[in-house]
């Protein structure tokens, strides 16, 4: 821990100290929660019978606001989220009802069996269409423009950077005619409420009843007014975790099923729902091949690059499937030294 994180603590810890006796905190059981791909850190304290987390959120980096109010949004729209206690903008502290000590990762990763995986699963989607029904008042649109610069990060970060691959004009045309393509089409889906990162680490599995109902959902701060498909595309093709394509159809077809119950603006088609949702999650892949190259060339988070592989392996599976996608193939094909396929050029 650096000497910012350690003022930071000490900071946090006083703050605690500070807040109402009623709450019953104990400051001095102060440990670490979980931490993310940003600056914030959660702490797990005890406090009377329970437990609570403690959130810290470097206000020079971090604002608190986005995830107040899309807490709000959230909870009026029916779903599980942490209730905030005490909050100190200023500061960047927050003090939140702990939803439990494990997500939908954690438990898959010490072994689940398949009927209680499916289970929490077909709650997840039931939490996604509620999620889809809230207001999105306030929130930023997820438009064509935000698509289009989300991609960049794909050739900047995980081609030039992370490979060290230069694209020639050819290839980069190409690669812009495919980026286009895609941030335009996604772009012209429905808007709903978008969580954005909608997938098994940000989902609390709740296993007593003080946590509330399955999934307990985290991290929704960054979210957006976005194309209807992305959450699915996001908890079908998890970073953390890898899904098969008919575990992924599986999910999709419920989840379907039930935004069409809701009257959600799902197309009445399921192969054309199919390929938006496919081809939101080729633009998300991307993206996140750029992101995971960023994080750990400039942020010093090398832990994320052993998720490039099965990130990697769900772009292939759509790139692979449709012919327009090929060009963006053959790049694949070549960063990843396999024998570059014949039939479609730059």
């Amino acid at each position: 821990m650096n000497t910012a994180s350690d003022m930071r603590l000490a900071q946090l810890r006083q703050w605690l100290a500070s807040l109402p006796a009623s709450l019953a905190i104990d400051p001095n059981s102060l440990r670490p929660a979980s931490s993310d791909a940003s600056f914030r850190r959660y702490f797990r304290l005890d406090a009377g019978r329970g437990t609570l987390i403690a959130m810290d959120a470097p206000p020079a980096h971090e604002d608190t606001q986005p995830f107040v109010h899309v807490a709000g949004l959230l909870r009026d729209a029916g779903l599980n989220v942490p209730a905030i206690l005490e909050h100190q903008p200023v500061d960047g502290f927050m003090l939140l009802s702990d939803l439990g000590e494990q997500t939908y990762y954690q438990r898959i990763q010490a072994g689940l069996t398949d009927s209680e995986l499916q289970a929490r699963y077909r709650d997840a989607l039931a939490a996604l269409v509620r999620l889809q029904q809230a207001s999105t008042a306030g929130l930023a649109t997820y438009d064509q423009p935000r698509l289009a610069e989300e991609l960049e990060l794909f050739p900047q970060w995980y081609v030039a950077r992370h490979h060290g691959i230069e694209l020639d004009d050819t290839r980069r045309n190409a690669l812009q005619k495919i980026f286009d393509l895609l941030s335009t089409s996604n772009a012209a889906q429905p808007a709903v409420l978008v969580h954005r990162d909608f997938h098994s680490p940000n989902l609390m599995y709740c296993e007593s009843p003080r946590h509330g109902p399955n999934p307990g959902i985290i991290d929704f701060q960054d979210a957006l007014a976005g194309p209807i498909t992305y959450d699915l595309a996001s908890l079908v093709t998890d970073a953390r975790t890898t899904w098969e394509e008919p575990q992924q159809i599986d999910w999709a077809v419920r989840y379907w099923e039930m935004a069409r119950a809701a009257a959600l603006p799902v197309d009445s088609d399921f192969a054309r729902f199919h390929q938006a949702y496919e081809w939101m999650s080729l633009q998300r892949n991307l993206r996140i091949l750029g992101v995971f190259a960023r994080l750990h060339h400039r942020d010093g988070k090398p832990g994320y690059l052993a998720h490039i592989p099965r990130v990697n392996g769900y772009v292939r599976q759509v790139a692979s499937r449709y012919s327009v996608f090929k060009p963006l193939l053959r790049l694949l094909d070549q960063i990843d030294e396999r024998p570059v396929q014949t039939g479609y050029t730059f």
